[in-house]
């Protein structure tokens, strides 16, 4: 099966209807997303279609991605595009494989593919049949597309694995920050689109398709056990980070009529095992990657930047700025898409506030070889007038502040009416985080909203008493209801009494409370104004 030719990708049409077709659909105006089981597999479809975009037909400027974004090519110009690489998507056959070594790894023992989804048991928690909660055998047998899915989604996500079985070029579990439109209803060719740089923005020498510095799968793998064999960004074309392959894997398939246990669709032909070994491309050193927030010590700017990952109580407000805006102050790199489309790519779109297109950030949270869960959060993506842009960032991040500063007491708290020894208490209770942040995220982008329409780019006394009367009431509400959910008495009551008066206390009048009034004058206001 050729990746590039074939109708191996599910699509959903503006009309609700869900049908396979290939990669060239994507500029099928009807066409407005994917269709796919698995979450991590939707994100990986795009990223495979944006670097195919990008490593194919990326536009010499701003103004050619514009024409493009409004009127994009032909089904067949598109497919013309794509066929210089056809030859490196062969997902089977005798030579080159995408995705997969060049040597067929005969040596090694064939394991089941369902090795391949990130999620699923290692050999280990097998052997101590400990896979209580995600367990074995949930997709024995794969159809081509699905294992063709699973097998990039493995590669750009790679967490660790074991000894000399490399992570990805990015990091385990990395987060990736996309660009949307602001309608969900537009089509796929703009919702991709928006993520591709021009040659203008993103210089680099043009590609050789037929290099393994480009597509790795091309030659053979920089075998990384000896010292010398670590791939830095200086030894591949810049385009390679898309189709980094830190994994060796082969994969087996069989000419059997069967049933995804994926997409539950039948197939003339599946995958039911696959071979790996250790010591694959072992990618070191800084990496920007076009597609991932990075973070860099700002006192030792000669230190490798590192990606952001997934962490427990996912993805909310808190993060917004770093992944939206260039914070060198702070340490933080948005993804080259989110800056390129704040630089360059804004000046074509209306700003307005109901108008503004969406961030996207997805990943895995992982811990080590474990995925604890999957993320996924949109946001506004804005533009911040460039003369107030560092005092608009400095009241966001006063906002954010405030709110993690409540959220902190809250969960002490509520931790307090729980335990006898808080302190001493184990268990993860990012619950509480993921409520709080959930629960005020709207609060949040209404002042946001305010703040663009101020003149001096700070919060008026209203806004910011809005603000934190939003928190304190949300602190004590997740409070009453994690805590003080039971109206029988019973002995802990004058515990949850005590530790309920102490949030009260200190959102009333601590020292960090008073001096956010006395910061935004909040004494100015009337009673009807604070109301």
């Amino acid at each position: 099966m050729n990746l590039i030719t074939a109708p191996w990708l599910s699509y959903r049409f503006r009309d609700g209807s869900e049908r396979q077709s290939p990669i060239s659909a994507i500029v099928d105006p009807e066409v407005v997303d994917f269709a796919l089981p698995r979450a991590d597999f939707h994100g990986a479809a795009y990223q495979f279609a944006i670097g195919l975009l990008q490593t194919v037909m990326a536009p010499k400027d701003k103004y050619d991605w514009h024409e493009r974004y409004q009127s994009p090519p032909s089904k067949d110009a598109l497919a013309a595009s794509l066929a210089q690489v056809a030859h490196a998507f062969e997902l089977d056959g005798d030579g080159p494989r995408f995705m997969q070594d060049l040597d067929p790894l005969d040596g090694t023992s064939p394991g089941p593919v369902s090795g391949l989804l990130i999620e699923a048991p290692g050999g280990n928690t097998l052997k101590l049949n400990t896979d209580h909660f995600i367990k074995r055998g949930m997709a024995e047998v794969l159809s081509p597309e699905m294992a063709a899915l699973a097998l990039f989604t493995l590669q750009i996500n790679a967490p660790s694995g074991g000894q000399g079985h490399r992570t990805g070029l990015r990091g385990g579990g990395p987060l990736t920050t996309l660009v949307l439109p602001h309608g969900d209803d537009a089509s796929l060719w703009q919702k991709l689109w928006l993520n591709i740089q021009s040659r203008e923005s993103w210089e680099y020498d043009d590609p050789d398709y037929q290099s393994a510095a480009l597509f790795p799968w091309l030659g053979p793998t920089r075998i990384s056990k000896a010292k010398g064999s670590d791939i830095y960004a200086d030894d591949v074309h810049p385009l390679a980070m898309f189709w980094a392959m830190p994994r060796r894997i082969r994969l087996l398939f069989e000419d059997q009529e069967s049933i995804c246990q994926l997409n539950l669709k039948s197939s003339p032909r599946l995958c039911r095992q696959y071979r790996t070994s250790n010591y694959g491309n072992n990618y070191v050193g800084s990496w920007e990657h076009p597609l991932t927030h990075y973070r860099f010590n700002p006192k030792k700017p000669d230190e490798d930047y590192l990606s952001t990952k997934g962490q427990p109580g996912g993805i909310q407000y808190k993060q917004w700025h770093s992944l939206s805006f260039v914070d060198r102050e702070e340490g933080s790199l948005p993804a080259k898409v989110v800056q390129d489309f704040v630089r360059e790519k804004s000046a074509f779109f209306d700003f307005d506030w109901g108008e503004a297109p969406r961030l996207w950030a997805f990943g895995f949270d992982m811990d080590n070889m474990k995925a604890r869960g999957w993320y996924n959060s949109e946001f506004p993506l804005i533009r911040l007038e460039p003369e107030l842009r560092d005092v608009l960032l400095s009241e966001i991040k006063a906002m954010q502040s405030l709110a993690q500063e409540v959220l902190w007491h809250c969960r002490t708290q509520i931790k307090a009416a729980w335990f006898d020894k808080p302190a001493d208490a184990k268990g993860d209770t990012s619950h509480i985080d993921l409520q709080f942040w959930q629960r005020t995220q709207g609060d949040f982008f209404h002042m946001v909203k305010a703040l663009l329409n101020t003149t001096d780019g700070r919060l008026t006394p209203e806004t910011a008493s809005h603000w934190l009367r939003a928190l304190s009431f949300q602190a004590r509400e997740l409070f009453d209801e994690l805590a003080l959910s039971n109206l029988y008495p019973d002995r802990d009551m004058y515990k949850k009494i005590r530790a309920r008066r102490q949030l009260c206390g200190w959102l009333a009048g601590s020292k960090r409370i008073k001096q956010f009034s006395n910061d935004y004058r909040l004494d100015t206001l009337t009673r009807e104004q604070a109301l």
